[in-house]
C-alpha cells in the first residue's frame, strides 16, 4: 500500500501540481504531451530498517534492487509518460496532474511563463512537503523541478525530480 502511495505521489508531484488559489496556467498548446522525468531519492520510509535487518541477505538484496528499479533509493532513474492536455484540464487546473484532496497547495508565483508552488500532503501516517517550479519555455515545451521530503512513522525520504515536456500534436488518441 505504501509503495502504491509513493509511486502515485511521484507521478503526481513530478509532473505538476496545480493550485486552487489564484493560479495562472502555463501558456501551452492543447493536445498530446510527452514528459521525461529524471528522479532520485534517498531514504526508504516504506520499509523500516529493523524489518530490512531481519531479512536474509538475498531477500534484502532483491528488495533493495526492486526499490531501486522503481526509483526509490539508489541512483537517478528516468520515466517517460504521455498526457492529453485539454482546455477543461487547464481550466480545472488538472493538466499534468490529478487533483489530490489530501494536499494543500500554496501558489508562490504564477504567470503564463512560470509558476512556483509549495505543497503539504497527508495520508495515513505519512506527510509530504515540497516545492514545484514549472516553466513554459515555448508554447510546445516545458521544464521544471520538484523537491519533496516525505516522513512516515519516523523515517524520511527525500525525492528530487527534473522534468521536460514536449508537445507531440493536437490529437491525443487513446491517451487521457
Amino acid at each position: 500500500m505504501r509503495m502504491k502511495f509513493f509511486l502515485g505521489l511521484i507521478v503526481v508531484l513530478s509532473l505538476a501540481l496545480l493550485a486552487a488559489d489564484k493560479f495562472t496556467p502555463l501558456n501551452i498548446k492543447l493536445g498530446l504531451w510527452e514528459t521525461t522525468i529524471t528522479h532520485s531519492t534517498s531514504g526508504m520510509p516504506g520499509i523500516p530498517e529493523d524489518t530490512l535487518a531481519k531479512m536474509p541477505p538475498e531477500q534484502r538484496a532483491r528488495m533493495e534492487e526492486m526499490m531501486k528499479q522503481k526509483g526509490i533509493g539508489g541512483g537517478p532513474s528516468t520515466t517517460i509518460t504521455k498526457n492529453c492536455i485539454t482546455r477543461e484540464k487547464l481550466d480545472k487546473q488538472t493538466a499534468f496532474a490529478e487533483n489530490r484532496e489530501n494536499c494543500k497547495r500554496t501558489v508562490v508565483s504564477s504567470s503564463p511563463s512560470r509558476w512556483e508552488m509549495k505543497f503539504h500532503c497527508e495520508e495515513n501516517k505519512t506527510t509530504s512537503d515540497g516545492t514545484v517550479v514549472a516553466e513554459a519555455v515555448t508554447p510546445d515545451s516545458t521544464k521544471g523541478s520538484t523537491h519533496v521530503v516525505t516522513n512516515s512513522e519516523g523515517r524520511t525520504m527525500t525525492m528530487d525530480f527534473k522534468f521536460t515536456s514536449r508537445y507531440l500534436g493536437a490529437a491525443c488518441g487513446d491517451v487521457k
